[in-house]
């Protein structure tokens, strides 16, 4: 599937900017430029979806749309749809070191709205184009948000007290959207604005030898726009709360499980369907990037069930999934598209089948090879135990850094990494040089590092600790940190290691 080559991890919030926060701007073309000087040929970012709760690109408001916390100010001086001095007096708190989502909440949406203010009669031609382009998801989300946040206070869907408008009832859904029409078309700007420059930026990209990898999330939030308009393709009561919810079980990691709380989905009305819901998902994601990674990959396999109300995964029990069906007809719809299968964690034998019968690459973390708790998996996760058609990671965005992750790791499991590396010398910042090395020199096909683990960081710079709150997707690049001496390190290890 791919060619030998590499790439590197880094969410756009994570870019540095003087608005707060990573955007789809200057900085993001000069990380491109950084990228191909050196000779990558992968960009991997999370999810670039409407963020709730907690900030997670996990758990968003919508499948289809964009972050407008994503949006460049800049760009819309360009558009004549703010000035400059709007911009600089804005306080986006740019001295931060990390992302300030609640300040970018109070200073953004302003700004926002006076640009929404002076949209042209060829921009709103164009926004009407743009509109009917994505009719199947976008008034429905415009709808939803303008509900949540200026109808309903920021309540959750399933706690709306109008039941008809939470049962979508034609009649009232007129009704509120004739009352909420302005908001409706503020959120549909949003949009229009958000794919505008992401699409710019992915051409940019492109054009510099640059390929996006996307990242999906299997399950949407329960607090979303897709529960709310299409509840009967998960598994929802005659409330439309959820009957079951998704997690993992209990294991070496956590004693009670992870208890991620999203509604499950209806499978076998997804197959009635024909998956149609899931080839429009994967054909949207398509418009965003050029790969997509599938996280949770196994939960198409088996997923694991947890009764709705629950205060651990405890008592939770596995389900069968669509399987190879549901590729089946990705494939059948939409051709051979370059999808990767998160398959972390306990692998079964009938998931290890899924993923060879789907022939996407799989993932590889070298995190993952010395862990004494996982006998059954471990050696997977060493090199020359790995296939061509893999994808190597020295950590993903829910591991410690490396270097922070060398600190922690038990006195057996730091040994059984310097007799893997044959290097019982080197310390710090040089063994996770080492280890970058070992997977960049492996068979995999493609290599991917984290920007933290090039640069050396400790977990001061971790994006996230799962099944934590407060903390987390708040790690920023400061300015200089992709330097012309890390592009020329980056460049001589593809070069050595053939992946240019």
């Amino acid at each position: 599937m791919f060619k030998r080559s590499s790439g590197v991890l880094a969410h756009v919030t994570s870019l540095p900017s003087p608005h707060g926060v990573g955007t789809m701007g200057k900085t993001a073309r000069d990380f491109v430029d950084f990228l191909a000087a050196a000779h990558q040929t992968y960009w991997q970012v999370l999810p670039l979806g409407h963020t709730g709760f907690g900030d997670s690109p996990y758990q968003c408001f919508s499948a289809a749309a964009g972050n407008p916390y994503l949006i460049d100010m800049d760009l819309l001086v360009e558009d004549g749809l703010l000035t400059a001095d709007e911009v600089r007096q804005g306080d986006f708190n740019a001295s931060a070191d990390t992302a300030d989502f609640e300040q970018l909440a109070d200073t953004r949406w302003p700004l926002f709205r006076k640009a929404y203010s002076r949209v042209t009669p060829e921009m709103r031609e164009k926004i009407a184009v743009f509109t009917e382009k994505n009719s199947e998801w976008l008034p429905d989300y415009a709808l939803f948000m303008a509900l949540k946040e200026e109808k309903y206070h920021h309540m959750p869907v399933y706690m709306w007290p109008d039941k008809d408008v939470r049962d979508r009832k034609p009649a009232a859904l007129e009704k509120v959207t004739a009352e909420l029409r302005d908001e409706v078309d503020f959120r549909i700007f949003l949009q229009y604005i958000f794919f505008k420059q992401w699409t710019a930026l992915r051409e940019y990209a492109n054009e510099k030898g640059i390929q996006i990898i996307g990242d999906i999330p299997i399950y949407v939030a329960m607090d979303s726009a897709d529960t709310w308009a299409n509840p009967w393709l998960f598994k929802l009561d005659e409330k439309n709360c959820p009957t079951q919810v998704a997690g993992c079980p209990p294991d070496g990691f956590s004693a009670t499980g992870q208890l991620w709380g999203n509604p499950l989905y209806n499978w076998e009305v997804h197959r009635n369907s024909e998956y149609e819901w899931w080839i429009k998902r994967i054909s949207n994601c398509f418009r965003l990037y050029d790969v997509v990674r599938i996280d949770h990959f196994r939960g198409f396999d088996e997923y694991y069930a947890i009764p709705y109300g629950d205060k651990t995964a405890e008592n939770g029990w596995w389900e069968k999934g669509p399987g190879i069906d549901l590729f089946r007809a990705i494939s059948a719809r939409l051709g051979d598209r370059e999808i990767i299968a998160e398959d972390l964690g306990y692998m079964t034998d009938s998931v290890k089948q899924l993923v060879e019968e789907s022939g996407y690459p799989n993932m590889k973390v070298i995190e993952f090879a010395f862990d004494e708790r996982d006998t059954g998996n471990a050696s997977d996760y060493l090199p020359h135990n790995y296939p061509r058609n893999c994808v190597v990671y020295t950590g993903t965005h829910d591991n410690e850094t490396l270097l922070s992750w060398l600190d922690d790791i038990t006195p057996g499991e730091r040994r059984q990494v310097r007799e893997y590396l044959n290097n019982f010398k080197d310390s710090g910042k040089e063994l996770c040089d080492d280890l970058i090395c070992l997977v960049m020199q492996s068979v995999a096909n493609l290599c991917i590092i984290p920007m933290q683990d090039y640069l050396g960081l400790d977990n001061s710079a971790r994006m996230n600790q799962p099944s934590t709150l407060g903390k987390n997707w708040k790690w920023r690049l400061k300015e200089g940190q992709f330097s012309k001496e890390l592009q020329k390190e980056m460049l001589e290890l593809a070069t050595r290691y053939g992946r240019r």
